[in-house]
């Protein structure tokens, strides 16, 4: 996926209101979430930011922004996403109202341009959970070198880049870092998308002695890989579609629940249903709240944290503990070794072959593949023999 920023349209900096109907100047919320089991403190999420007027951000208000090319590239997406592409391009608008006032606070925490607000758009459609081809993941599309260099975890059960909280948070070091390295913010942002070290040697190749300006973005196009040449071009667009989506034949987004939670502590391996369970919620709003656990399992011998519904930490904490360790994982998955049939698997489980083959509707019983994985649902009287 990509990034991009900014807001300007159709050559000149946003400087009309939004049309009646669509989306206001965008106003972030502070954020409360709730450490339960220490005391039950109630701290502050992230800072409120104070969002100025669009003609106040550096990305939007760029003079290169009036320039022809750029405004033409610019009118191409808009154009696109509006049209053929209008209904993944709505899915976007629908998700961003959930996460946008957390990046909002985060930005204007760090002094940053608000306008960054809508690089999740143009990366991951505001999706904790998208992949790309070439394997970026979540709302920032980190790369998982790029991730673990930023403190985050990334395994097959923990993988902290669809952590909407924690990757937002490095994201924006990132963004900060970049833009007081390349002094430019179109520079800066095709450095997010390409790398840095990249965006360095086409600097040293090709305008060494040169200031570094939102124009020399533009001259080093045709050097750059083709998904950053579009990238600050996408971000205008995205920017002016999500601020004015009804004057482009989109709908404006309803409000979202606020992406409030209470956060647990919480030590071993428990299936997210049996969260969903103790906390007396769904496991779809579990899911919803805690993406970073691909697997829907927190990690064996590890203590790590969870987020529950808002005011349900207390009871989650009671109900977990009167769960007997053995009880709180509903599933495993299994990858099938030399010689192993279903009924082998079930046998070693304690499960009824059609119970495995129920959990697996897509594998072939007689036909299983060593290394296959299979999910194995897994009894509450039962213990896979080893």
């Amino acid at each position: 996926m990509s990034l991009v920023m900014g807001l300007a349209l159709g050559g000149c900096a946003p400087s009309i209101p939004p049309a009646p109907g669509d989306v206001p100047p965008p106003r972030a919320e502070a954020f409360t979430s709730v450490q339960v089991g220490s005391g039950n403190a109630v701290v502050p999420f992230l800072a409120p930011p104070a969002l100025g007027p669009s003609w106040d951000d550096p990305i939007l208000r760029s003079p290169f922004a009036r320039d022809p090319g750029f405004r033409q590239r610019v009118e191409y997406w808009i154009g696109r996403w509006s049209g053929p592409e209008a209904g993944w391009f709505q899915e976007y608008l629908d998700r961003m109202p959930t996460f946008a006032p957390l990046v909002d606070s985060a930005l204007a925490e760090a002094g940053l341009p608000p306008s960054l607000r809508y690089l999740p758009i143009v990366e991951s459609g505001y999706s904790p959970t998208a992949v790309s081809r070439a394997s970026a993941v979540g709302l920032w599309q980190f790369m998982a070198p790029t991730a673990r260099g930023m403190g985050m975890r990334v395994s097959p059960l923990l993988d902290q880049r669809r952590d909407p909280v924690m990757s937002t948070h490095a994201a924006v070091r990132f963004l900060s870092d970049l833009g007081d390295r390349f002094d430019s913010w179109f520079l800066a942002l095709a450095a997010y998308n390409a790398g840095p070290a990249r965006i360095e040697r086409v600097l040293r190749a090709r305008a060494p002695m040169t200031p570094r300006t939102d124009s020399l973005y533009w001259e080093l196009r045709p050097y750059l890989p083709g998904e950053t040449r579009e990238f600050v071009t996408k971000l205008f667009a995205a920017a002016e579609l999500a601020t004015r989506p009804r004057a482009h034949g989109l709908r404006a987004p309803a409000p979202a629940d606020p992406f409030t939670y209470d956060t647990v502590s919480v030590t071993g391996a428990v299936t997210l249903d049996v969260v969903a369970m103790a906390a007396g919620s769904d496991e779809e709003r579990i899911l919803r709240l805690n993406p970073e656990f691909p697997r829907g399992i927190t990690p064996p011998g590890e203590t790590v944290s969870l987020r529950v519904p808002f005011g349900t930490g207390e009871r989650f904490l009671d109900n977990l503990a009167a769960i007997p360790p053995r009880e709180r994982v509903t599933f495993v998955e299994h990858r099938v070794s030399s010689g192993e049939t279903l009924s082998h698997i079930a046998r070693r489980y304690r499960v009824r072959v059609s119970e495995l083959e129920a959990a697996n509707p897509k594998v072939r019983p007689h036909r299983l593949q060593i290394g296959q994985v299979l999910t194995v649902p897994i009894s509450t009287v039962g213990a896979p023999r080893r």
